[in-house]
């Protein structure tokens, strides 16, 4: 006993350790010295030996006092079978140990369970399909009509996927399960692996004479129209889910969903930013001198806005209220910014430029073809 060493040593912990504390330190040694990571390196089976054994008795609460106690010495009577006595002596099989080698080695110890309920109802897969809308209709909301192949229940056999007259016989393998266990001896003793049963792939029932219609699956695709509620404010690339209109569920699982996704056309005039609209207005150099009251092309319509006299170009608006709606509450919208830009005209009649030099001479500017910002315009 005097070679053995401290077992909170052997796993890296403090005495005082938790259970969840030793349980990841032995992972973490276990994994680092397993056989089957180090093949024919026997320092590293002896490690692997020895921290099973640590984790063993600091695993188990009376035995971890025994030994916080008396040390190494609680053990002596059973050192020839039990804890020294070789791997035979540890239940990889099941329980605590079970979990940990599950986790590491991906099934090969305790897989049982996890794949037990992979072979479970499962819900089936969901469908995608796209719709084009307007930008009006993307802002408004609307109801569209699309078609989609989805699977149905087969007309023919009922969904058995047998021949009519016939039913699916249960797997005389797996027994109705779906799955079969394999025994197998290695150096830790005899481990178990479960796997999918050749026989049913993993159903659980053998169809003998299969539906001619359906070909055995039980389902036959048809082509249906199913109506789309679009909300208000839904935005390019976004999608809707209709639950249940998808892909038939596995071992009695419920069926996928639809998810539609949409597409909006854009607009020549509104150019969107999440909730909010931005488009420019054009006003003639008088209107925004003198000030106006001008007509705003919105999503709602026109809307009449007033601007105050001395207006520069570049100037921008913000109509409250005026913009997308938001896609959950469509009482709540956001904001419409317009762009003021003041044109100037690219041709002028004769009446029109005297009236322009005599503005320029009253602003004490230089009343020239030539010169003057008129003048330049014109060149």
């Amino acid at each position: 006993m005097a070679d053995k060493r401290d077992y909170y040593e052997v796993l890296g912990v403090a005495k005082g350790a938790t259970d969840a504390e030793i349980k990841r330190a032995y992972r973490k040694v276990a994994k680092k010295y397993h056989p089957d990571m180090n093949p024919g390196d026997a320092e590293a089976e002896a490690k692997f030996k020895e921290a099973t054994e640590a984790y063993e008795v600091l695993s188990d609460s009376e035995k971890r006092s025994r030994y916080d106690q008396f040390g190494h010495a609680a053990f002596d009577q059973t050192a020839g079978g039990g804890y020294g006595g070789g791997f035979g002596g540890f239940d990889f099989g099941g329980g605590d140990m079970g979990d940990i080698f599950g986790d590491i080695f991906g099934g090969m110890f305790g897989g049982g369970a996890r794949s037990a309920r992979q072979n479970g109802p499962m819900q089936g897969a969901s469908v995608r399909v796209s719709v084009r809308i307007t930008f009006e209709e993307a802002v408004f909301g609307c109801t569209k009509e699309i078609e989609v192949n989805i699977k149905e229940e087969c007309s023919t056999c009922g969904g058995s996927g047998a021949k009519p007259g016939t039913s699916p016989e249960t797997c005389s393998k797996c027994g109705g399960r779906g799955q079969v266990v394999y025994t197998q001896q290695s150096m830790f003793g005899t481990v178990q692996n479960v796997a999918a049963c050749p026989d049913c792939q993993g159903k659980g029932k053998i169809i003998r004479q299969k539906c001619t219609t359906c070909g055995g699956t039980g389902y036959e695709t048809k082509r249906k129209k199913i109506e789309v509620t679009i909300p208000a404010g839904i935005n390019d690339g976004q999608s809707i889910r209709i639950r249940g209109k998808g892909e038939p569920g596995v071992n009695g699982g419920p069926r996928g969903d639809l998810l539609v996704t949409v597409t909006v056309g854009r607009h020549p005039k509104f150019q969107r930013r999440d909730r909010d609209l931005f488009s420019t207005e054009p006003i003639s150099f008088a209107q925004a001198a003198l000030g106006a009251t001008i007509t705003i092309q919105t999503v709602d319509g026109p809307y009449e806005h007033t601007i105050r006299p001395g207006t520069q170009t570049d100037t921008r608006v913000r109509l409250r209220g005026k913009g997308v709606p938001h896609v959950r509450n469509k009482n709540v919208r956001g904001d419409h910014f317009v762009t003021l830009v003041v044109q100037v005209p690219e041709s002028l009649t004769g009446e029109q430029k005297d009236a322009l030099r005599k503005f320029q001479e009253a602003m004490g500017e230089v009343s020239t073809e030539k010169k003057g910002f008129f003048g330049k315009h014109k060149k």
